[in-house]
């Protein structure tokens, strides 16, 4: 087996894994778990796993300067518990793979942010991309049936945030990734995430909530294969392959996601929905090529170097 194949089949691994922590979610809605509970739970059971694993295989990605802390704490406290949050609350609310397609417009954002603020040049593919996805978003979330928007409104709000929050982190976790390896990075977005969520929720206040034995598999899961494993899959794969084919291998996500509905949930898309998915995904593929395809001219070398400055 190649190399490159090796990277295609360790990221298709991690989508299917993320894909199946989202379905696994909505079983734990249905239950009765509240989305900031299962939160509250993976963030800080995926943290202590890591804590263990790093310090035994990898203490050098325990450290990190003292400077950086605030820094962190800002990434993991503030915009990976925002981005844990509304993806989970945007699926309790609507169905998985357009609460999964939502945040996937993350790279739309990015786009529009570069267009906005860092005068980066609106090629066609780019403006292609942006009407598509908007098209894409406004099917796959049941727009053209009023009474199915009128329903899906607050997920739809949260599903939307949550592609703005996921954003921010790829923005400001491309500065830690400068600095730090993947892995110190995924860790202290956690940690922090987890210590924030303690701190405003009540420590480990999920203990103390009566989940049956079914509910805590599930959790475990979640944490283990929903959270750990696909983000080791994930940067073994891009060891092999460009990040950006990486980024675009991971698309499969919202397919696998909506097979794993199907068959577990018995969630169905209309074929307005469906197609709302093709332009969504089409859009973000259109995205990751163009940027693939970018020059490396002065300003984008200004932009990036700026992430790297203290």
């Amino acid at each position: 087996m190649s190399a490159s194949t090796k990277g295609y089949l360790c990221v298709l691994i991690a989508a299917v894994l993320w894909a199946s922590s989202g379905t696994s979610g909505k079983a734990l809605f249905e239950s009765g778990v509240e989305p900031l509970d299962l939160v509250q739970v993976r963030v800080t059971f995926a943290s202590l796993f890591l804590a263990f694993f790093l310090s035994i295989f990898s203490k050098s990605s325990l450290k990190i300067r003292w400077k950086d802390l605030a820094y962190f704490l800002l990434l993991g406290g503030v915009v990976m518990t925002l981005v844990q949050f509304s993806y989970f609350f945007t699926i309790s609310k609507i169905q998985v793979v357009a609460a999964i397609l939502l945040q996937y417009l993350s790279p739309v954002v990015v786009a529009l942010f570069s267009i906005l603020f860092w005068s980066e040049r609106l090629t066609a593919l780019k403006l292609i991309a942006l009407v598509g996805s908007l098209i894409g978003c406004y099917l796959v979330v049941g727009g053209y049936n009023l009474e199915l928007l009128h329903m899906n409104r607050v997920g739809i709000a949260s599903g939307l945030a949550a592609a703005v929050f996921y954003a921010c982190y790829a923005l400001l976790g491309e500065r830690a990734m400068h600095r730090y390896s993947p892995w110190t990075t995924v860790f202290y977005s956690l940690f922090f995430a987890a210590f924030s969520l303690n701190l405003c929720c009540g420590p480990l206040k999920f203990l103390w909530l009566g989940y049956t034995y079914e509910q805590w598999a599930l959790m475990t899961y979640i944490v283990l294969f929903g959270t750990i494993l696909p983000f080791g899959f994930y940067f073994t794969g891009i060891n092999f392959i460009r990040s950006t084919r990486a980024m675009i291998t991971a698309t499969f996500e919202p397919i696998s996601a909506g097979v794993m509905a199907y068959f577990f949930l018995g969630e169905k898309l209309e074929y307005l929905q469906i197609l709302g998915a093709i332009l969504v995904l089409a859009a973000i593929l259109l995205l990751q090529f163009q940027q693939a395809s970018d020059p490396m001219t002065p300003d984008r070398i200004r932009r990036e170097r700026s992430l790297i400055q203290d």
